[in-house]
Protein backbone atom coordinates (compact mmCIF):
# COMPACT_ATOMS: atom_id res chain seq x y z
CA UNK A 1 0.00 0.00 0.00
CA UNK A 2 1.37 3.39 -1.05
CA UNK A 3 2.32 5.64 1.84
CA UNK A 4 0.66 9.05 2.13
CA UNK A 5 3.25 11.73 1.39
CA UNK A 6 3.25 14.76 3.67
CA UNK A 7 5.13 18.07 3.65
CA UNK A 8 5.61 19.91 6.95
CA UNK A 9 5.61 23.71 7.15
CA UNK A 10 6.24 25.30 10.55
CA UNK A 11 8.83 27.84 11.70
CA UNK A 12 9.72 25.90 14.88
CA UNK A 13 12.44 23.34 14.12
CA UNK A 14 11.82 21.29 17.27
CA UNK A 15 8.08 21.07 16.55
CA UNK A 16 8.75 19.95 12.94
CA UNK A 17 11.17 17.26 14.18
CA UNK A 18 8.58 15.99 16.66
CA UNK A 19 5.91 15.93 13.92
CA UNK A 20 8.20 14.06 11.53
CA UNK A 21 9.03 11.46 14.19
CA UNK A 22 5.34 11.05 15.09
CA UNK A 23 4.18 10.69 11.47
CA UNK A 24 6.94 8.41 10.27
CA UNK A 25 6.12 5.96 13.06
CA UNK A 26 2.88 5.36 11.13
CA UNK A 27 2.14 4.74 7.44
CA UNK A 28 3.03 8.32 6.43
CA UNK A 29 6.14 9.50 4.58
CA UNK A 30 7.41 13.03 5.28
CA UNK A 31 8.93 14.20 1.97
CA UNK A 32 10.12 17.67 3.00
CA UNK A 33 9.99 20.58 5.42
CA UNK A 34 9.89 24.38 5.32
CA UNK A 35 10.28 27.09 7.93
CA UNK A 36 8.51 29.84 5.96
CA UNK A 37 5.58 30.15 3.58
CA UNK A 38 7.68 30.96 0.51
CA UNK A 39 9.70 27.77 0.77
CA UNK A 40 6.52 25.79 1.48
CA UNK A 41 4.94 26.93 -1.78
CA UNK A 42 8.10 26.34 -3.84
CA UNK A 43 8.74 22.88 -2.39
CA UNK A 44 5.08 21.82 -2.67
CA UNK A 45 5.13 22.70 -6.38
CA UNK A 46 8.35 20.66 -6.76
CA UNK A 47 7.45 17.64 -4.61
CA UNK A 48 3.66 17.42 -5.17
CA UNK A 49 2.92 15.79 -1.78
CA UNK A 50 -0.53 14.41 -0.94
CA UNK A 51 -0.91 16.72 2.07
CA UNK A 52 0.80 19.85 3.40
CA UNK A 53 0.58 20.32 7.18
CA UNK A 54 0.79 24.10 7.50
CA UNK A 55 1.20 26.48 10.43
CA UNK A 56 -0.35 29.95 10.10
CA UNK A 57 2.28 32.05 11.88
CA UNK A 58 5.37 31.93 9.67
CA UNK A 59 7.85 34.56 8.46
CA UNK A 60 8.15 35.98 4.90
CA UNK A 61 4.78 34.54 3.84
CA UNK A 62 2.14 33.46 6.35
CA UNK A 63 0.48 30.07 6.16
CA UNK A 64 -2.89 31.38 4.98
CA UNK A 65 -1.40 33.11 1.92
CA UNK A 66 0.81 30.07 1.28
CA UNK A 67 -2.28 27.80 1.46
CA UNK A 68 -4.08 30.03 -1.02
CA UNK A 69 -1.20 29.76 -3.50
CA UNK A 70 -0.88 26.00 -3.07
CA UNK A 71 -4.63 25.53 -3.65
CA UNK A 72 -4.28 27.50 -6.87
CA UNK A 73 -1.00 26.06 -8.17
CA UNK A 74 -1.10 22.47 -6.87
CA UNK A 75 -4.83 21.67 -6.58
CA UNK A 76 -4.23 17.95 -6.02
CA UNK A 77 -2.31 18.66 -2.82
CA UNK A 78 -4.52 19.14 0.24
CA UNK A 79 -3.60 21.73 2.86
CA UNK A 80 -4.21 20.91 6.51
CA UNK A 81 -3.80 23.89 8.85
CA UNK A 82 -2.20 23.06 12.20
CA UNK A 83 -2.24 26.15 14.38
CA UNK A 84 -2.26 27.37 17.96
CA UNK A 85 -5.21 29.58 16.93
CA UNK A 86 -8.72 28.16 17.17
CA UNK A 87 -10.68 31.40 16.84
CA UNK A 88 -13.37 32.10 14.26
CA UNK A 89 -11.30 34.74 12.43
CA UNK A 90 -8.38 32.42 11.60
CA UNK A 91 -10.74 29.53 10.85
CA UNK A 92 -12.76 31.55 8.36
CA UNK A 93 -9.58 32.80 6.67
CA UNK A 94 -8.26 29.24 6.36
CA UNK A 95 -11.47 27.96 4.78
CA UNK A 96 -11.49 30.90 2.35
CA UNK A 97 -7.84 30.15 1.49
CA UNK A 98 -8.81 26.64 0.38
CA UNK A 99 -7.63 24.57 3.35
CA UNK A 100 -9.18 21.09 3.51
CA UNK A 101 -8.88 20.85 7.27
CA UNK A 102 -8.00 22.73 10.44
CA UNK A 103 -6.49 21.39 13.66
CA UNK A 104 -5.42 23.14 16.81
CA UNK A 105 -1.99 22.11 18.08
CA UNK A 106 -3.48 21.13 21.44
CA UNK A 107 -5.45 18.30 19.77
CA UNK A 108 -2.79 17.34 17.22
CA UNK A 109 -1.52 14.22 18.98
CA UNK A 110 -5.05 12.82 19.04
CA UNK A 111 -6.38 13.94 15.65
CA UNK A 112 -3.47 14.49 13.26
CA UNK A 113 -3.20 11.00 11.70
CA UNK A 114 -6.94 10.78 11.15
CA UNK A 115 -7.00 14.32 9.73
CA UNK A 116 -4.22 13.57 7.22
CA UNK A 117 -5.93 10.38 6.05
CA UNK A 118 -9.30 12.12 5.73
CA UNK A 119 -8.10 15.12 3.70
CA UNK A 120 -5.93 12.82 1.54
CA UNK A 121 -9.09 10.82 0.74
CA UNK A 122 -10.79 14.01 -0.44
CA UNK A 123 -12.77 14.71 2.71
CA UNK A 124 -12.57 17.65 5.11
CA UNK A 125 -11.49 17.42 8.74
CA UNK A 126 -11.79 19.85 11.63
CA UNK A 127 -10.73 19.13 15.21
CA UNK A 128 -13.74 19.01 17.57
CA UNK A 129 -13.38 22.53 19.06
CA UNK A 130 -13.02 23.95 15.55
CA UNK A 131 -15.98 21.91 14.23
CA UNK A 132 -18.11 23.31 17.06
CA UNK A 133 -17.22 26.87 16.04
CA UNK A 134 -18.00 26.07 12.39
CA UNK A 135 -21.41 24.72 13.39
CA UNK A 136 -22.14 27.84 15.46
CA UNK A 137 -21.08 30.00 12.52
CA UNK A 138 -23.40 28.07 10.20
CA UNK A 139 -26.30 28.31 12.65
CA UNK A 140 -25.78 32.08 12.91
CA UNK A 141 -25.42 32.60 9.16
CA UNK A 142 -28.53 34.79 9.02
CA UNK A 143 -27.10 37.21 11.57
CA UNK A 144 -26.23 40.63 10.14
CA UNK A 145 -22.64 40.78 8.90
CA UNK A 146 -20.09 42.63 10.98
CA UNK A 147 -19.38 46.07 9.60
CA UNK A 148 -15.63 45.80 10.19
CA UNK A 149 -14.82 44.19 6.85
CA UNK A 150 -11.29 45.09 5.84
CA UNK A 151 -10.45 46.27 2.32
CA UNK A 152 -9.36 43.31 0.17
CA UNK A 153 -5.63 43.24 -0.60
CA UNK A 154 -4.17 41.25 -3.46
CA UNK A 155 -1.85 38.34 -2.68
CA UNK A 156 1.20 40.43 -3.55
CA UNK A 157 -0.01 43.36 -1.43
CA UNK A 158 -0.55 41.02 1.53
CA UNK A 159 2.96 39.68 1.03
CA UNK A 160 4.46 43.18 0.99
CA UNK A 161 2.40 44.16 4.05
CA UNK A 162 3.76 41.17 5.98
CA UNK A 163 7.36 41.96 5.04
CA UNK A 164 6.93 45.64 5.98
CA UNK A 165 5.45 44.59 9.33
CA UNK A 166 8.40 42.24 9.89
CA UNK A 167 10.68 45.26 9.61
CA UNK A 168 12.25 44.80 6.18
CA UNK A 169 13.33 47.81 4.11
CA UNK A 170 12.04 48.32 0.55
CA UNK A 171 15.44 47.23 -0.77
CA UNK A 172 15.33 44.00 1.25
CA UNK A 173 11.74 43.30 0.18
CA UNK A 174 12.73 43.84 -3.46
CA UNK A 175 15.51 41.27 -3.04
CA UNK A 176 13.25 38.74 -1.31
CA UNK A 177 10.51 39.00 -3.94
CA UNK A 178 12.78 39.49 -6.98
CA UNK A 179 11.11 42.82 -7.76
CA UNK A 180 12.49 46.29 -8.45
CA UNK A 181 12.51 48.74 -5.55
CA UNK A 182 10.15 50.96 -7.54
CA UNK A 183 7.63 48.11 -7.85
CA UNK A 184 7.84 47.42 -4.12
CA UNK A 185 7.24 51.12 -3.44
CA UNK A 186 4.14 51.02 -5.66
CA UNK A 187 2.76 47.95 -3.83
CA UNK A 188 3.51 49.55 -0.46
CA UNK A 189 1.75 52.77 -1.49
CA UNK A 190 -1.24 50.80 -2.81
CA UNK A 191 -1.53 49.00 0.55
CA UNK A 192 -1.40 52.32 2.41
CA UNK A 193 -4.00 53.86 0.11
CA UNK A 194 -6.38 50.89 0.39
CA UNK A 195 -6.13 50.76 4.17
CA UNK A 196 -5.87 54.54 4.59
CA UNK A 197 -2.85 53.95 6.83
CA UNK A 198 0.24 56.01 6.07
CA UNK A 199 2.73 55.21 8.84
CA UNK A 200 4.83 52.05 9.11
CA UNK A 201 4.07 51.57 12.82
CA UNK A 202 0.34 51.76 12.12
CA UNK A 203 0.71 49.33 9.20
CA UNK A 204 2.46 46.91 11.54
CA UNK A 205 -0.32 47.18 14.11
CA UNK A 206 -2.89 46.53 11.38
CA UNK A 207 -0.94 43.49 10.10
CA UNK A 208 -0.83 42.02 13.61
CA UNK A 209 -4.50 42.73 14.41
CA UNK A 210 -5.69 41.25 11.11
CA UNK A 211 -3.58 38.09 11.44
CA UNK A 212 -1.27 38.82 8.48
CA UNK A 213 1.72 38.62 10.80
CA UNK A 214 2.09 37.34 14.35
CA UNK A 215 3.67 39.43 17.09
CA UNK A 216 6.72 37.33 17.89
CA UNK A 217 10.44 37.53 17.13
CA UNK A 218 11.63 35.95 13.91
CA UNK A 219 15.17 35.25 15.04
CA UNK A 220 15.93 33.01 12.09
CA UNK A 221 15.48 35.84 9.59
CA UNK A 222 18.93 36.82 8.37
CA UNK A 223 19.42 40.40 7.24
CA UNK A 224 16.52 41.76 9.30
CA UNK A 225 16.42 45.50 8.65
CA UNK A 226 14.54 48.44 10.10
Amino acid sequence: MKKITVFLSDDHNVFREALRFFLEASDIEVVGEAENGHKAVEETIRLQPDVVVMDIAMPLLNGLEAARRIARKVPNTKVLILSTYGDEHHLQQAVEAGAAGYLTKETASRDLLEAIREVCAGNVFFSPPVATRLLEQWQNRDAPPKSTTAPALTGRQTEVLQLVAEGHSNRRIAGLLSLSIKTVEKHRQAVMDKLNIHQTASLTRYAVSSGVVELKPYAQLAGHEH
